[in-house]
């Protein structure tokens, strides 16, 4: 009998995942790998076991789909913690407006450590960063470094005053 992998893969063509990994493929879920991304989604220490349960699956299929879609970039497992509480005194939105190449734009700020978000947008902006540090001497040294891209012409920053929301729960399609 043919083995069926736990994360089917179609062919997409290549570009890059959501971490900035070249790709040459597309995840598609099966319902049972929704199921399981559902579930960490509510409780991301929820156990193996436990998911198995909800799910109809063992613990090692569950351990073994839970890998597979790490390793094919379709999810990552992550602490989401408050950056205030951790000693960065300052959260920024970047919004970018440049001119060449958004994708290699795109790639060098990914590249910044001190940047955890990266997206090229539609609109006013055409790319938007998340930038999280220690205080603001820190901001202008990575603001600066970022309007030092050949390409990045205007620059505009949010400073977050406070966070009223956030979550990462917003389900499978």
């Amino acid at each position: 009998m043919a083995h069926t992998p736990a994360v089917p893969l179609v062919p997409a063509g290549r570009g890059r995942d959501r971490t900035g990994r070249d790709t040459e493929m597309r995840v598609v879920l099966d319902d049972l790998s929704k199921r399981i991304i559902e579930q960490l989604q509510q409780d991301g220490r929820r156990s193996y076991a436990a998911i198995g349960k909800a799910v109809g699956l063992s613990e090692a299929a569950v351990r073994q789909r839970v890998q597979r879609l790490v390793d094919v970039g379709a999810m990552q497992i992550v602490a989401v913690t408050d950056p205030l509480t951790l000693g960065f005194l300052r959260q920024t939105m970047v919004g970018i407006r440049c001119g060449g190449d958004l994708e290699r734009v795109a790639s060098h700020l990914a590249g910044m450590e001190e940047i955890d978000y990266v997206v090229i947008t539609a609109g006013s902006f055409d790319l938007l960063i998340e930038v999280v540090c220690e205080n603001d001497e820190q901001l202008l040294e990575i603001l600066g470094r970022v309007r030092s891209i050949p390409s990045v012409t205007v620059t505009e920053t949010f400073v977050y005053l406070k966070l009223c929301k956030q979550t990462y729960s917003w389900g499978t399609r």
